[in-house]
């Protein structure tokens, strides 16, 4: 079924559309060039990665500029039925527009898995309480453990992984290893917007597990259908871009991001010892060099020189994984 541009929130706001869709793409290189002039003429700012297994990103634009980007894809007939999760946010939620070429579009680095020939059960959001509140359903959360922390459901099961890529390793240690007797009957899990679950559910069947779900839309899907008063999510759910994290009915959250580690922080932890605004946080502090602190201080005596001139302070991107974990643009394909 072709969406439209009907279906993209009129707002006077900031648009943040959040998409996926594995779909063969041999000429992914081509599109690059295509998505970025589309993308600068139109205000658009964010990250889209390309591989031959499709599209992942997010993207932050006024209306007018997600109309543009989200016509042009709808256009090509691979990509008709591309659905976006939209939310509202009152600035640009990137500072940045970024396509990257890869090799997957969410990394897991197991080769062979398509999700688009083998998946777990869709489950809409209305009936996700009932399968996790099921005695004979494993709730695992398929998220990076900075993202867990902040929030995630009643009774799921933390992998403790710092990227995807660990993910297998979890199943293979922790699950896949136990006798079939004593495997979960049924397996629901669950990440921000659906991707991840594409590729792990995937895996799962691969791996001999009968029973999959995921949850259909993901998180985000669910905190914005799902009223408050009926929802089993506790927290907040952390979100790739400036907003750092929102609650139900996609609202901004209260966490802030620190822009040493890209770890989300509490106003509690910003009353430590070891929280320097733009410097480190007690994430990361004390892994930081005297250098790291001294240029971490600079860069945010510029922002805040920048903000006084009521400038944009862009600044030099971090490396990823300098210090703490991956940076913003990184993370996308963890």
């Amino acid at each position: 079924m072709s969406m439209t541009e009907a279906s993209i929130p009129e707002t006077d706001q900031i648009v943040v559309a959040a998409l996926y869709k594995f779909v063969s793409l041999p000429d992914f290189e081509e599109l690059k060039p295509q998505l970025e002039e589309l993308c600068n003429q139109n205000s658009v700012l964010g990250t889209l990665l390309l591989a031959t297994e499709g599209i992942n990103g997010t993207v932050s634009a006024p209306r007018a500029g997600i109309v543009a980007l989200m016509n042009f894809l709808w256009a090509d007939s691979r990509f008709a039925d591309l659905a976006p999760k939209y939310s509202i946010a009152p600035d640009q939620a990137f500072t940045r527009m970024k396509v990257k070429l890869k090799r997957e579009i969410v990394t897991m680095g197991k080769d062979g898995i398509d999700p688009n020939r083998l998946v777990g059960r869709y489950v809409k959001p209305a009936d996700w309480n009932a399968l996790i509140q099921d005695p004979d359903t494993l709730v695992i959360d398929t998220r990076n453990s900075y993202e867990y922390a902040i929030g995630t459901f009643e009774g799921a099961l933390d992998p403790a992984t710092d990227t995807f890529r660990q993910f297998p390793e979890w199943i293979e240690k922790n699950l896949k290893s136990l006798p079939a007797e004593k495997r979960p009957k049924k397996i629901a899990m669950f990440c921000t917007g659906g991707i991840r679950c594409e590729k792990s559910t995937a895996y799962m069947l691969e791996q001999g597990f009968d029973e999959v779900y995921h949850l259909e839309g993901g998180i985000l899907k669910y905190l914005e259908e799902v009223p408050q008063e009926q929802s089993m999510w506790k927290g907040e759910c952390f979100v790739f871009d400036q907003r750092v994290s929102v609650t139900h009915g996609l609202q901004i959250g209260t966490y802030e991001l620190c822009h040493a580690c890209r770890m989300p922080i509490t106003e509690e932890e910003k009353q430590s010892d070891k929280y320097i605004q733009g410097v480190g946080c007690p994430h990361c502090y004390d892994s930081l060099t005297e250098d790291q602190k001294s240029r971490f201080g600079e860069r945010q005596k510029q922002i805040q020189l920048a903000k006084m001139r009521n400038e944009k302070h862009i600044g030099r991107k971090m490396p990823p994984k300098e210090v703490g974990i991956e940076a913003d643009a990184s993370r996308l394909a963890e």
